[in-house]
């Protein structure tokens, strides 16, 4: 019987609630809706209480309630996961009651906001480096505030998130087996994060991109990959002795070795085969050569020889006396 009466009494104290929301609702009376409003933050019941504070900015601007209505909308937003909308709220506060002793509260709960509302790593993260700003300039503001304890972890847990996806995509370069591009993409990672936690394993990929590089490479470029890749190996070793990155790189370096010896020997095949077309097709150009100069030495003998012929005609013809004239006798 007992439990029926707490049933009946919850419903009757449901439905007087669910009437006050309606009343204040339509209400333009701005002490009742505020009274409501803040009854309902009060029983967080975040939803209802926001429905109201929307109807009260332009109802209490310039009072003393603004304040109120300004901090506990954002409250609302921040408890129901409105971070976005919370955040802006929040700053909002800080920039507009300079004043107000809960500036600093406000601020804090702002960058925590963006914070809150960073997307997944594999996701687009201009929130993130958003919410990154917004930490370091609530650090930078209030320095020695107990609230400041956590933002360098808070900005930390967000740069790993920055660093690994920036890692991811260079992985998915490497998973393409495009070498090329994931030894550019992994050396820029380590340029823009050189403090990175990843570091071991993006310096292995590099070692790895190299690595491929050189044994896939075309002829023109492989030997200078094979040094690049050699001198890698050791930079590994050198950095992360003693770890299983440093063993790979004895590895692939016996296999880099045995890789540039066996090119060596190509390379050297190569050249001595060019050389010796080098030296046929000197023989060949020579010998064309020769033969043209023949040519060219028949050609100017035979031109000589004609232009000899005709002054010679011509030097008989001006020796010759004309026939001297003669003349018909009339019968």
């Amino acid at each position: 019987m007992k439990k029926y009466i707490l049933v009946i009494v919850a419903f009757f104290a449901l439905t007087a609630c669910n009437k006050l929301q309606d009343q204040a609702m339509k209400s333009a009376d701005k002490a009742f809706i505020l009274k409501v409003a803040n009854d309902n933050f009060a029983k967080k019941k975040w939803k209802d209480a926001l429905a109201l504070y929307d109807r009260l900015p332009n109802l209490v601007a310039g009072t003393d309630d603004a304040p109120n209505v300004v901090f506990n909308s954002a409250y609302a937003n921040y408890y129901d996961k409105n971070y976005k909308l919370a955040g802006h709220q929040f700053k909002n506060f800080a920039i507009n009651f300079p004043d107000d002793p809960r500036k600093e509260e406000a601020s804090y709960l702002s960058a925590l906001c963006y914070y809150e509302g960073s997307m997944d790593y594999n996701l687009d993260q201009t929130s993130t480096e958003l919410a990154i700003n917004e930490l370091q300039d609530f650090l930078n503001t209030y320095p020695n505030s107990e609230r400041s304890k956590n933002i360098n972890q808070l900005i930390d847990e967000l740069s790993y998130k920055l660093e690994f996806k920036a890692y991811e995509n260079a992985r998915q370069y490497f998973k393409m087996a495009d070498y090329k591009a994931a030894n550019v993409t992994f050396e820029n990672v380590l340029n823009d994060f050189p403090a990175t936690k990843l570091r071991p394993k993006i310096m292995d990929y590099i070692m790895k991109s190299r690595y491929e590089l050189a044994l896939n490479s075309v002829f023109d470029l492989k030997e200078e990959r094979i040094a690049n890749a050699l001198a890698y190996t050791k930079t590994v070793e050198n950095e992360l002795p003693n770890t299983e990155y440093s063993a790979d790189a004895i590895k692939f370096r016996e296999d880099l070795n045995a890789e540039k010896v066996k090119f060596a020997k190509i390379k050297a095949e190569i050249e001595a085969k060019k050389a010796e077309f080098a030296k046929k097709q000197k023989v060949s150009q020579e010998k064309l050569d020769a033969e043209e100069t023949q040519k060219s030495q028949a050609k100017a003998q035979i031109k000589a020889e004609s232009k000899a012929n005709k002054m010679r005609r011509d030097s008989a013809k001006l020796q010759t006396p004309e026939p001297a004239a003669t003349f018909k006798i009339r019968r």
